[in-house]
């Protein structure tokens, strides 16, 4: 019965047909009062498997979250969907606080967002009052941070322990994205779990396309990469603060719609800068790792680094800022092993030699990912004790070709070099040995080896990918610790000797990715339509002061423009719809998809996604231009008229003009080419008194039959553009 009411609430209450992963088996741990730790990617839905049972069950539930920004866009998102919910924290006033604080002693609340630090300041004061209530349940969100083995050790977590000294009847469910079995153990042990279930979910994340650059020109290189994500929301990692805001400056100064976040920044402009950022109005956030954990905005489409991550899991957390809607994104980094030296200095724990050895090894860990030439999203499963296939075919290196030439010779030179140095020298010495350095770091009497400047025909960068090249083949080794230094292997004798022959790689040949925006099960939807709707949804999100993620995400956005919903009932069908959102938003969109179903002579296919039938393709764009958007284009631009075209094109008039609508956005079309100018300021006229948002029926109402869809669509997206 409990899992039935369990699946009841996951339909209406938040819009989903059914469960992910591990949901629900967590959800049925703690509603038989039972402790759990669960593991699942970001993105995933960990939230449910507290938020399901805090519904269910009688009392309060009180989630541990270690973020101010993500406890508001959590409780947004709840009350959306018709939950009660509320958070205490220091951003709010005497008032707001007190009225929260009502609304528990009236049991008007089912769940409770707070700090740690906040449960236990002024000793157990708070605790005290909470013991007062009937707490149904507990959820710590990022407990990772409890662990000082962790990528992200929060001191304040270690405190949290004593909820099972004071509740020990009340189950807690601790819920992370990344932990590895150290880490896991630590959670345990650390929050003094009661024989706790442990449930890992599946770390992979199909819909990312992981891909790493060599650290040159990065710049430029990021440059051109956003130059071909301008309507997309992104996030760019950096190391240093000023790295940050120097980024940002020049982003600004090239056009790109850019602001900084660090630690270092006034709370007030953090919290503005974060706020733009959840609401689109700003495309891409530049940050410190200060930036994002928790962060639930559900469309950020890409993740760039332009600095190494200390540890894997903390480049696996960030990079699963990406994509959490489930559509496809990329997560790029720009890598160089200067990086790796350079982190060395953060990675030492001060009087603390075992921590250091390990917080090392991660960082080289991430560095051996960065010069991977297998498959990256294996490397990262394998990490995380996870077993997967050889290709994923969704990362750079599964997607290049590598073209090898026999370079014994040059081998033979490095493999001399570091005998003759006996083996007591890192890359760049013996790099610079082999060059034949002047500096004053090369020693006298290496200077008289007759090794010494044999590779001076080689630049240095190029004599760095094949020493990594012929580590990675087993030819030198590199140890461990903070100064590693190149050694010879059991294979490096055979080279030296001549009686073996070595590859190195010469170029590297990238495939272009042919990753979809769309999940398998929505392949088909109209790209003009789902560009409307995301309008409307910016338009209710700024009318509600929310972001616009909130309201729909992207994903349900793509199924709206698939399935062609046209009545409320159906409205509901589509994943991520609650009850609560269909009725306060569902009429909204309803208008836009049934006029843009009338214009287009379409109608609702919510029967392929009940009974999931193959779908046709919709044509596509492909490099010649030769899309049904794009024929339409250049026939209008070659003279011929609308009319014309869809006589020609055997397509409805108005078919036409919403393909050529999109152009003028873009500028390739200008509005007096296709609207009348007598009919330009009637229509935005009607559209200043309506107010209509983006929906343009209300419009065609108003001025009736000498005024097509078409037009209306045209003139709101000009004055949009304005």
């Amino acid at each position: 019965m409990n899992i039935i009411l369990a699946k009841q609430i996951l339909k209406h209450q938040f819009g989903f047909d059914s469960f992910r992963m591990n949901q629900q088996q967590a959800i049925e741990t703690v509603l038989q009062e039972k402790d759990c730790v669960v593991l699942m990617p970001t993105g995933g839905g960990k939230s449910l498997c507290y938020q399901i049972p805090a519904l269910m069950l009688d009392g309060l539930a009180v989630v541990i979250s270690p973020l101010i920004s993500l406890m508001k866009d959590q409780v947004d998102a709840l009350k959306s969907n018709g939950v009660n919910a509320a958070f205490l924290n220091s951003t709010q006033s005497a008032a707001q606080q007190g009225e929260v604080f009502r609304a528990i002693a009236g049991n008007k609340l089912k769940l409770l967002y707070v700090a740690p630090e906040r449960l236990m300041q002024t000793g157990d004061q708070f605790i005290d009052y909470l013991k007062q209530l009937n707490v149904s349940l507990f959820a710590i969100d990022e407990a990772h941070c409890i662990s000082s083995w962790g990528h992200d050790f929060r001191p304040e977590y270690m405190h949290l322990a004593k909820l099972k000294v004071h509740f020990p009847n009340t189950p807690v469910i601790a819920l992370t994205a990344t932990a590895d079995k150290l880490v896991r153990q630590d959670i345990m042990e650390k929050l003094e779990l009661n024989n706790p279930a442990l449930f890992i979910s599946s770390f992979n994340r199909p819909n990312i396309f992981y891909s790493v650059e060599a650290k040159r020109n990065s710049y430029s290189q990021l440059l051109n990469y956003l130059s071909k994500h301008r309507n997309d929301s992104g996030i760019i990692y950096c190391l240093s603060r000023n790295s940050v805001e120097n980024l940002a400056e020049d982003l600004k100064q090239d056009g790109f719609n850019a602001l900084p976040y660090h630690a270092g920044l006034e709370r007030t402009i953090r919290e503005k800068h974060q706020e733009l950022f959840l609401k689109d109005e700003a495309k891409i956030i530049v940050a410190t790792i200060a930036f994002g954990m928790g962060i639930d905005k559900s469309n950020v489409r890409f993740v760039v680094h332009m600095d190494l991550p200390k540890n894997i899991e903390s480049y696996y957390q960030e990079t699963g800022r990406a994509g959490r809607d489930g559509l496809q994104s990329e997560a790029v980094l720009f890598f160089s092993w200067g990086d790796v030296i350079k982190m060395k200095k953060f990675a030492e724990v001060e009087n603390n030699e075992t921590q250091t050895k390990i917080m090392l090894k991660k960082l080289n860990q991430m560095g051996e990912f960065g010069d991977l030439k297998t498959c990256r999203r294996k490397y990262l499963l394998n990490y995380f004790s996870e077993e997967t296939k050889d290709i994923c075919g969704s990362c750079d290196n599964c997607n290049t070709k590598y073209e090898r030439f026999d370079a014994t010779i040059i081998a033979q030179k490095a493999l001399s070099a570091v005998k003759r140095l006996e083996q007591r020298w890192g890359t760049n010495y013996v790099i610079d040995f082999l060059r034949g350095s002047k500096s004053e770091k090369i020693r006298g009497e290496h200077k008289e080896i007759k090794t010494y400047g044999v590779g001076a025909d080689i630049s240095k960068d190029n004599w760095f990918d094949y020493i990594k090249d012929l580590i990675a083949q087993g030819y030198l080794k590199q140890t461990d610790g903070q100064y590693p230094v190149l050694t010879l292997t059991e294979k490096s004798e055979a080279v030296l000797r001549g009686v073996e022959k070595v590859e190195l790689i010469k170029v590297k040949i990238k495939e272009e990715k042919k990753a979809s925006l769309v999940s398998e099960e929505v392949q088909d939807y109209f790209r003009d339509l789902f560009s409307n709707l995301k309008s409307i949804r910016k338009y209710i999100a700024a009318n509600e002061n929310l972001a616009a993620f909130i309201i729909f995400s992207d994903a349900t956005l793509i199924e709206m423009s698939s399935y062609l919903p046209l009545s409320l009932d159906e409205m509901k069908k589509i994943s991520g719809v609650s009850d609560t959102k269909a009725e306060k938003y569902g009429n909204a969109f309803l208008k836009e998809i049934k006029g843009y179903c009338e214009i287009n002579q379409l109608e609702s296919r919510i029967h392929l996604k009940v009974q999931k039938r193959e779908r046709k393709s919709r044509p596509k764009k492909n490099s010649k231009g030769n899309d049904t958007y794009s024929i339409s284009l250049n026939m209008f631009k070659s003279g011929t008229s609308i009319a014309e075209i869809a006589e020609s094109r055997g397509l409805a008039k108005s078919t036409i003009e919403t393909h050529l609508v999109r152009f003028i956005e873009s500028g390739e079309i200008k509005l007096e080419q296709i609207v009348p100018s007598e009919k330009i300021e009637p229509i935005k006229k009607a559209i200043r008194k309506l107010k209509p948002g983006f929906s343009t029926a209300p419009v065609k109402e108003f001025l009736g039959d000498d005024y097509s869809y078409g037009e209306i669509r045209a003139v709101m997206v000009s004055m949009s553009k304005e």
